[in-house]
C-alpha cells in the first residue's frame, strides 16, 4: 500500500452511519484498510480518533506523520473485547479491574505495564501502554474488524481542537488518510480520562468526563497528577495531552478569571480595544452570561448548571472561531463542579497558559 504521508491527490473515502444501523460492508473495508497497514478515522463517545493496527510499528508511525505528532508522545490502544487487554499488560491490578467492570466499555483509558506484544512505536518509546475500551458500536465493530487493537489519538492535526464533527476530520486530515467513518456528533465532545496503574499507586494523568469523586468512589484514594494544569517541558509526557500544547484555535485564546462582574468588565474591555485596533475578536461565554456582552463575535458554549453542554461544544466552538477567522478570543473560567477540571485542562492548553486575572 501507498505510504500515507505521500498521497497528495488521495481523498480519504467518507461513509456514514450510524450506530443502530452499522453498515458492515464498510467496516469490513475499514477492517481490511487497518489489517493492510492503513488509517482509519471513526467516531467514539468522547472525540474521533485517527485509528492504525496498533501492533503495526509502520502503522503507528503513519499516525503520527499524519498529525504531525511528536513521536514521544504516546498513543492509546483501542480494544472491542475485554479478554483483549490481557496481551498487553503484565499485570491488572484489582482497583483497575474494578474501574473496568463500572466504566468499560465507557470514556476511561488506563496505563499499565505493557508486554513486548505491543511496539515501541505506539508507546512513544515507554515500558507502559494505554488502553480504552469505547462505548461506541461503531468503533468496537471497526475493531473487531480490523484485528482487535487499533491505536488511535484524536484525528485532527497535532495541536489542533480535537474533532467532534467527521467535516472537522476531514478539514485536517482529508488528504491524508484513507477512510473516515462518519457517525455523527460525539456524545461527550472531551477526550477519555486516563488513569496510570502502572506504579503503587493510581494517579489522574487527564480528566475527563470521570472525575476524581467518581473514580474515588469505586477504587479509594486516586490522585490527581499536578502536571495536568501546568506545562513542563522537561518532563516525558506519560499519556498523551501531558506536555505539548494542545486543542489550540487559529486565533490568540486567552482565558479571562476571577469574581464574574470583574470578568465580564475586563472582557469588554480586552474586546473593545481589540475591536479599535480593527481585529476581530471572540467571546466564549454561557447562557448565564450571554447578555453580559453586545461586541465581538460572542458564542455560547452552554449551561454552568449542566457544565456537560461546556464540555460537548468546547472543541466546536473554537473551530467555529477558526471558520469565523477571528483574531482574539476571550473566554471565561468554568471551574465547575462536575467537568470543570477536563474543561481548564483542555482550556490552559489551548491557550497556551494564558490566563487574565479580572
Amino acid at each position: 500500500m501507498e505510504v500515507i504521508g505521500s498521497m497528495q491527490d488521495k481523498k480519504a473515502k467518507i461513509v456514514k452511519m450510524t450506530e443502530e444501523h452499522l453498515d458492515m460492508d464498510a467496516l469490513r473495508e475499514a477492517g481490511r484498510i487497518l489489517k493492510s497497514g492503513g488509517l482509519v478515522a471513526f467516531p467514539t463517545e468522547t472525540v474521533y480518533g485517527l485509528g492504525g493496527n496498533a501492533l503495526d510499528p509502520e502503522a503507528s508511525k503513519k499516525i503520527y506523520a499524519a498529525k504531525g505528532r511528536p513521536s514521544d508522545n504516546p498513543l492509546i490502544v483501542h480494544i472491542a473485547d475485554l479478554d483483549h487487554l490481557f496481551p498487553l499488560i503484565q499485570e491488572f491490578p484489582e482497583g483497575a479491574r474494578n474501574l473496568a467492570a463500572r466504566y468499560w466499555p465507557g470514556p476511561l483509558t488506563m496505563i499499565f505495564r505493557k508486554t513486548d506484544l505491543v511496539p515501541y512505536e505506539t508507546t512513544g518509546g515507554l515500558d507502559t501502554v494505554a488502553v480504552r475500551f469505547p462505548d461506541n458500536a461503531i468503533a468496537r465493530e471497526m475493531i473487531r474488524q480490523g484485528g482487535g487493537y487499533v491505536a488511535a489519538p484524536s484525528a485532527n492535526t497535532s495541536g489542533r481542537p480535537s474533532p467532534t464533527l467527521a467535516k472537522h476530520v476531514e478539514e485536517d486530515l482529508g488528504d491524508k488518510i484513507d477512510m473516515i467513518i462518519d457517525g455523527g456528533q460525539v456524545q461527550i465532545g472531551l477526550e477519555s480520562t486516563i488513569v496510570d496503574f502502572s506504579e503503587s499507586h493510581p494517579v489522574i494523568l487527564r480528566p475527563g468526563f470521570l472525575n476524581q469523586e467518581m473514580l474515588g468512589e469505586i477504587i479509594g484514594d486516586v490522585s490527581v497528577d499536578p502536571g495536568i494544569m501546568s506545562e513542563n517541558v522537561h518532563v516525558r509526557p506519560k499519556a498523551p495531552g501531558m506536555r505539548y500544547k494542545h486543542y489550540a484555535p487559529k486565533a490568540d485564546l486567552a482565558i479571562v478569571e476571577g469574581e464574574p462582574d470583574a470578568v465580564f468588565q475586563r472582557i469588554r474591555e480586552l474586546t473593545g480595544q481589540k475591536l479599535q485596533e480593527g481585529f476581530k475578536v471572540g467571546i466564549i461565554c454561557t447562557e448565564e452570561s450571554r447578555t453580559q456582552y453586545t461586541q465581538g463575535d460572542i458564542r455560547c458554549i452552554g449551561s454552568r448548571s449542566d457544565d456537560r453542554t461546556i464540555a460537548h461544544h468546547l472543541y466546536e466552538i473554537l473551530r467555529d472561531f477558526d471558520e469565523d477567522g477571528v483574531d482574539y478570543i476571550y473566554t471565561e473560567s468554568f471551574e465547575t463542579p462536575r467537568m470543570g477540571q477536563a474543561i481548564m485542562n483542555r482550556l490552559i492548553k489551548a491557550a497556551g497558559h494564558e490566563v487574565i486575572r479580572a
